[in-house]
């Protein structure tokens, strides 16, 4: 008997009964149109009467249901009293008129069936009372019998009770089978449409691209410092009672690689916190134009040669490449580099060149044998980046083994080239 009597079964009869008062604006001012249309006579003087006062209320309901909040209205109380699953029901209002016409379906259907049950649940317990009350009470039995003349026709004592008792029962029956019907309802007039899980989609996808882009920014970023700091101060270590002046200078290369890192960690902390690229007091993105060189002299720094060759083509100036091609080609030579502090050796060859439409970078170094003892650090994260950044802007990049060494090459469209590297 739980499913007819138990908690959520009594949650739902709440639900509908709820319904019911919710139709009761919509049932008066759909009285007062029968009274006007009927010469001024009452809504409540018939049932023929107050049949078409409840059959005008529900398209007065489904209209205003069309507004959005609506919906989130209907499933805050179904998620609630009706034991739907949450995932089956849509979120936020209803954004196309195909969600609002069946909200508007649902709505209606809710308060329809409301109002009959919550008019069954006021009718039928004192009617029941009656009966169970009639063979035991002469003076209610005779002024009933007045009001209801058919329960003098009742054969036997125990018959009116029966009825009262299988009234009660039908009543409760009849509030779980609507509660339960409305329940299956739900989730297809309340679910989300096509369109709202279109959305959702995108928002999830949204919110992977940028998680994608902060793992970059800081692989990238804390990960070259890093590797960069790391050998550095190897270096100097190993030189640090012969020769003095590289070990100054191998200190400061690690004082302004960790001061810039900071100030790019914290501008990746305010994306992170404030979801705003303008959010945070932390540096502005590196470009080609601007640290290329403070990039190169800290990975020499470092002990690692580099030989680069630029050659910006037609654009002429690499602060007139367009500003995200800029940010984007440095971070994939700094991943570079990175990637050659960590696992290659040098020399190390960067040629960046501005070709026709796109920007080219070819980096190549020799193979280094693993060291022994030492385990390779890093997943592969680096690469899967570099390939990511250009893909994102509709270029390509690939790395690998080339002429027994290790290449890796990458080529951005340009568009048009922009007098604005910021």
């Amino acid at each position: 008997m739980r499913p007819f009597f138990g908690p959520r079964a009594r949650l739902r009869w709440v639900h509908l009964i709820l319904g019911g008062a919710l139709l009761m604006p919509y049932f008066l001012l759909a009285s007062v149109v029968v009274g006007a249309v009927n010469d001024g006579a009452d809504a409540y003087s018939s049932l023929p009467a107050m049949l078409t006062a409840y059959a005008t209320a529900l398209p007065l309901a489904a209209v205003s249901a069309l507004f959005p909040p609506a919906r989130p209205m209907s499933v805050a109380a179904v998620r609630m009293l009706c034991a739907v699953p949450g995932e089956l029901l849509a979120e936020g209002p209803a954004g196309t008129w195909a969600a609002r016409a069946r909200t508007a379906a649902w709505w209606t259907t809710h308060l329809g069936v409301g109002a009959v049950l919550s008019g069954m649940t006021l009718a039928v317990p004192p009617m029941a009372l009656v009966l169970l009350g009639t063979p035991f009470f002469a003076a209610l039995r005779e002024s009933e019998y007045e009001l209801y003349p058919w329960l003098s026709a009742l054969p036997g004592r125990l018959i009116a009770p029966l009825l009262g008792a299988a009234l009660l029962v039908a009543l409760a029956l009849c509030a779980a089978a609507a509660g339960a019907l409305l329940a299956r309802l739900a989730p297809v007039l309340l679910g989300p449409t096509p369109a709202d899980r279109l959305a959702a989609a995108e928002e999830r996808a949204a919110d992977l691209a940028v998680r994608n882009r902060l793992a970059r920014e800081l692989h990238d970023s804390v990960g070259h410092a890093l590797s960069a700091v790391t050998l550095q101060a190897a270096a100097a270590r190993r030189v640090l009672d012969t020769d003095p002046q590289f070990v100054r200078e191998a200190l400061a290369a690690i004082e302004d690689t960790t001061r810039r890192t900071v100030g790019e960690l914290d501008a990746v902390l305010g994306l992170l916190r404030d979801g705003d690229e303008r959010a945070g007091p932390g540096a502005p993105a590196p470009t080609l134009a601007a640290d290329l060189d403070g990039l190169l002299g800290r990975t020499r720094a470092g002990g690692v040669e580099v030989a680069a060759e630029e050659d910006p083509g037609p654009v002429g100036d690499w602060g007139r490449l367009p500003a995200i091609a800029s940010r984007e080609a440095y971070r994939i030579v700094q991943e570079g580099l990175s990637n050659v502090l960590k696992h290659g050796s040098g020399p190390v060859r960067l040629r960046i060149t501005a070709a026709g439409t796109e920007l080219e970078i070819t980096m190549t170094n020799p193979l280094a044998a693993p060291a022994p003892g030492r385990p390779r650090t890093g997943g592969g994260r680096g690469l899967r980046g570099i390939a990511e950044r250009a893909a994102l802007l509709g270029g390509r990049a690939e790395a690998g083994e080339h002429d027994g060494g290790w290449r890796l090459r990458a080529a951005l469209p340009l568009g048009t080239p922009s007098g604005d590297a910021r």
